[in-house]
This record gives structure tokens, sequence and C-alpha cells, in this order.
């Protein structure tokens, strides 16, 4: 079964009502959606979602947790622990930890800021150092900074505020303070099982508990977009409008020269990723820097 048609039979089982949220060019609205999170994040997805369900409900529920709490991010755990031996030191596993979320950044990080922000490894290894400098067990340390590093300060800094200025009430249950305390003395071998690849294992437990596991997809499934036709059909138009000369070269906060090096070029995933991150600082700085930006604006193309 996809996972385009997953969704249609969960509604079905349960009886509920199911909506497909069409949205032809995904950054038409992101002046919108930055002026609510006033952050410069590109995915927004949930904007969308807050957005449709504001007309049918007062409040929203979102499984914000699951992955940090219960062990869902199974893509990348064996991974981590391939890369690791019991006699690396928390800076060994510190970047070994980066570097199995190599979609987050590109080789040539360094290159892509400009005069007045220096770019330093170290500082960011600092930061995520503490989370692999405790007597816990490695792949406790990966929970531990995912929860911590991931959760905190991504989606919780983001949903939130796009539910309130929707007037939606948010609903979080693994984010319940009695569940994540729980769920933070819980073995790691009841959360992953590293030979199945397989992670929640206590949240699969509970749907075959009630008999709807099958609905369950064994691999993760997000929440992005198609980054890759996002940025055939719009993506690249807008980056080269707003980004060729924008504000966050003039001030020299990036790199022209890295722009216009890559911003023709076949990219992988990780470089149209970063570029609509840097579209969303340009949006980001157009609207709270310079103020050249108002917040109704529709990015579109000319």
């Amino acid at each position: 079964m996809t996972k385009q048609k997953m969704p249609k039979k969960i509604a079905d089982n349960l009886n509920t009502a199911h909506h497909i949220i069409e949205v032809e060019n995904y950054f038409e609205e992101l002046p919108k959606a930055i002026s609510i999170t006033k952050l410069p994040f590109w995915d927004i997805h949930w904007y969308y979602l807050a957005k449709y369900a504001s007309s049918y409900s007062n409040a929203i529920i979102s499984g914000d947790g699951g992955d940090e709490l219960f062990g869902g991010y199974t893509f990348r755990y064996n991974s981590f622990l391939a890369l690791i031996n019991s006699k690396s030191t928390k800076r060994e596993k510190t970047v070994s930890y980066l570097n199995c979320h190599n979609r987050d950044w590109i080789p040539e990080q360094e290159q892509l800021f400009g005069e007045k922000l220096h770019f330093n490894w170290e500082k960011i290894y600092t930061i995520i150092d503490e989370y692999f400098d405790n007597s816990l067990n490695a792949l406790d340390q990966v929970f531990l900074a995912d929860f911590n590093g991931k959760l905190l300060y991504n989606w919780l800094q983001l949903n939130p505020k796009i539910n309130s200025f929707f007037n939606l009430q948010s609903i979080s249950p693994f984010l319940d303070p009695k569940l994540i305390n729980f769920t933070s003395h819980i073995p790691n071998e009841m959360k992953y099982d590293p030979t199945k690849k397989l992670g929640k294992l206590i949240l699969r437990n509970i749907l075959k508990e009630f008999n709807v596991e099958k609905f369950v997809i064994p691999k993760k499934q997000g929440f992005s977009v198609d980054t890759k036709s996002l940025w055939k059909n719009y993506g690249k138009k807008l980056c080269e409008t707003f980004l060729v000369d924008g504000e966050i070269i003039k001030d020299k906060l990036i790199n022209k020269n890295w722009i216009d090096d890559n911003i023709d070029k076949e990219l992988d995933i990780r470089h149209v990723n970063k570029f609509y991150g840097l579209l969303a600082l340009e949006i980001w700085h157009r609207l709270f820097i310079s103020k050249n930006m108002a917040a109704a604006e529709k990015l579109t193309i000319k």
C-alpha cells in the first residue's frame, strides 16, 4: 500500500473525515508563515495544515515527540553505531552524530557564509558535546541529543506559534511531562531493534493490541515535500529572483560566489535544501531587518 493511500485507509477504519490539501506553489505563503514564527524556516507544511484545520476545528493534534521519545529515526541509528566504538570520545561521537545528519549541511558549508558570519564547526561541536559527555549507552546518548537538539529547537519553536495564530488549541499527547519522564527511563531495546532496523516498538505493540498495526508503514515517513520537483517548478526561479542579488548577499551574511557557482548546477537534495534555507533567511531579513516586505506578500513566479 502506498503512503498516499494509507491515510484514507486509516480514516475509513476509524470512520473519520479525510481531507487532502493540495498546494501547487509551496513557497507562495512563505512570508506569512515566517512572519508568524519569526524564524527563517522554509518547511512550512504545518502552516498549511493549521490554516486548513482552522476552518473545521478549534484544536489540532500533533505527534510531535514521537520519533525523539520512542526511537523513530531508524534511518540513522545504525549509521551512527557503525561509526563509533567503545573507545570513541565524546567529540568523535559528536562528529559521527552530525555525519548522520548530512542532509542538513553541505560538504562546503564553510564557503556558504559571507564576511559578517564566521562559520565554525568547533562552536557547533561544543554545543552537542554535552549530550555525549555522560555514562549513558551510546544509543541513549543519541536519544538525548535528538530530544534536546532536534525537538526542542525545531518543531516546538514553530508549530505552537502557527497554531496560536489560527486560534487552534495545540494538543501534543507525546509531550505530556509525565510521558516524557516515563520514556526517558525506558531501555533503548524497548524502542529500537537494530537487527530489524525497526523503531517505536512500544507504539507498534499498542497498535498491534488494537489490531491496527496493518496501517503502519514499516519505513519512516516524513512530512517533507518533493524538493527536487519543487526546485524545478518554483524553487529555482524564486531563488534566482530573491537570492542572486538579495539582501543577505548585500549585507555580507551569505557568500555571493557560492550562490552564483551553484544555482545553475544540477543539484543534489542537500544543496537544494540549502537554497531553500537561504530563501527563508532572505524573506526573514526582508520582513524583520530591512522591513522591505509585507507578511501578506505572495512569492510567485512572474
